[in-house]
């Protein structure tokens, strides 16, 4: 046995000490931009990201749709492997069809369904237009558009079919798939379209350009693409069917594997990663974890880790600690692991990213993060939240709230993620099944996280995350300070900014 002479302590036991802000520190010139892998130092890293931001390998967060919304924002999103071989393969290929600014029709119909069908799609998809094809498949021949301004539901008779409504692909403007993102954006801005279908020589659908994505890509600049102009997107793997299920993911796409697992300093994340580096060398990337200590950190990076998690117990739907009476506070483990990761670099010359998994309740928390040493930080709740994750928006007292469930309960029954002695059925849960308040738009929750990691760093007197990491200065919080930041104050009413 031996006992740490240490206090185990969260990103919440801590505040940060502003440093001089200089006349270059200015939003524009704050540079968030992370590597996603290991690299040599001074090399440039195969994956980096402008957006130091990556969404859970979990089921209430990371669909195709929120997969390619982080990607705008510069993210990167891991889909989750609690599903079979072909399901998750198939949400890593929607994903990439993907190009910044050309989308994968997604929202289409037949001419043939009725109003209320196409109503009922709309509704359902949180979206106010479909593509009409033949097939109703996203590369059947393009027949027309119709959108919610074409219709009401107390005015047309919803029994009536699509093509009594829509506009008809003659009377529309379209494009070759030969067009540039430039001249595809002309066409919209010159002819006043929300919509630009594609469409080849044949009439068949190749893809869609939407206005609302020109504007996205002014407000975020840096989408996270890969060399062919198409969203990155990652993939979550285990250590059991792994030699199925990574060649699957690597035919489908995917940039980034991560192996997910609660905890992760285990040999058969070792075979794992073995596997993968006798397959494929260096030209698959994968990460491990989760780790709370430089000795798992240094097992996994020895190992070939491409990247390292770190966190156990520290995520607001898990309640491994309370279960299991393992893991660590997760500033405690970010400071362990860090010092692990600067030795192991001084040591090799080669530097391994860490991702902070846990912990995050706000944006401050990523800061800290962050200022510890993080190099990306992982968010379940977080992106929950938002319109564009798979969970059920549900209304409870009269407030809306967002379904949210861990992979350690009982209704992901995630086993190859959480073993309980090798069977098929969790034996005991680690985590939990719940609701998180409803935020809205992650484009715009994304912006505001951005604006406030932003704005901290400059106070802290740094341009970009390293710099930040090394001249940071940090306070342990007293329960006294505490409670005076959490002092109590009775809020004006204000209308809500959901909409809703």
């Amino acid at each position: 046995m031996r006992i740490l002479d240490e206090v185990s302590r969260t990103l919440n036991e801590y505040l940060l000490v502003p440093n001089l802000t200089t006349a270059d520190c200015t939003p524009d010139n704050v540079d968030l931009s992370v590597p996603l892998v290991r690299h040599r130092l001074g090399e440039e890293p195969a994956i980096r990201v402008a957006t130091p931001l990556t969404s859970a390998v979990m089921s209430a967060v990371s669909s195709p749709r929120l997969a390619i919304a982080l990607a705008q924002c510069g993210g990167l999103s891991f889909v989750h492997q609690n599903q079979s071989v072909e399901a998750q393969a198939a949400m890593v290929t929607a994903v990439k069809r993907h190009k910044a600014g050309f989308r994968f029709s997604d929202i289409n119909i037949k001419p043939s369904a009725t109003l209320g069908e196409v109503a009922a799609l709309l509704a359902s998809a949180e979206r106010d237009v479909a593509v009409v094809t033949d097939d109703g498949s996203p590369h059947g021949l393009f027949v027309g558009l119709i959108s919610t301004d074409d219709f009401h539901p107390r005015r047309h008779d919803l029994g009536d079919s699509v093509e009594s409504r829509m506009r008809r692909a003659a009377d529309l403007v379209t494009a070759p798939p030969t067009v540039s993102l430039s001249e595809a954006n002309t066409l919209i801005w010159d002819h006043r379209l929300d919509v630009l279908p594609v469409v080849d020589d044949e009439g068949l659908l190749h893809s869609i350009v939407l206005r609302r994505d020109y504007e996205l890509h002014k407000q975020f600049r840096n989408e996270s693409i890969d060399a062919d102009k198409r969203f990155r997107v990652g993939a979550g793997v285990n250590t059991h069917d792994y030699r199925e299920r990574i060649p699957a993911l690597v035919d489908a796409g995917a940039d980034l594997l991560c192996i997910d697992s609660s905890d992760g300093y285990s040999v058969w994340q070792a075979d794992t990663l073995a596997f993968v580096r006798d397959t494929y060398g260096e030209d698959v990337r994968i990460g491990a974890g989760n780790v709370v200590d430089g000795r798992a950190f240094r097992y996994l990076a020895e190992a070939g880790a491409d990247f390292v998690k770190v966190g156990i117990g520290g995520g607001s739907i898990c309640i491994t600690r309370d279960q299991k009476g393992i893991g660590r506070g997760q500033a405690s483990a970010l400071i362990d692991v860090v010092e692990a990761r600067d030795a192991y670099l001084r040591e090799t010359g080669v530097y391994v990213p860490l991702c902070c998994d846990g912990g995050l309740l706000t944006d401050s928390h990523m800061a800290v993060a962050f200022a510890l040493g993080a190099d990306f930080v992982m968010l379940g709740r977080y992106f929950a939240r938002f319109d564009e994750s798979p969970a059920p928006l549900v209304r409870v007292g009269g407030q809306f709230f967002k379904e949210y469930w861990g992979e350690g309960s009982n209704r992901a029954r995630n086993v190859t993620r959480y073993e309980h002695g090798g069977g098929t059925e969790l034996a005991f849960e680690e985590g939990v099944d719940g609701y998180v308040p409803y935020a809205g738009s992650l484009y715009d929750n994304v912006g505001t996280t951005i604006a406030k990691l932003k704005a901290t760093m400059i106070s802290c007197g740094a341009t970009d995350l390293p710099q930040f990491h090394d001249n940071a200065v940090l306070v342990p919080v007293s329960q006294q300070s505490f409670l005076q930041n959490t002092a109590e104050i009775r809020l004006r009413d204000r209308p809500s900014d959901t909409g809703r």
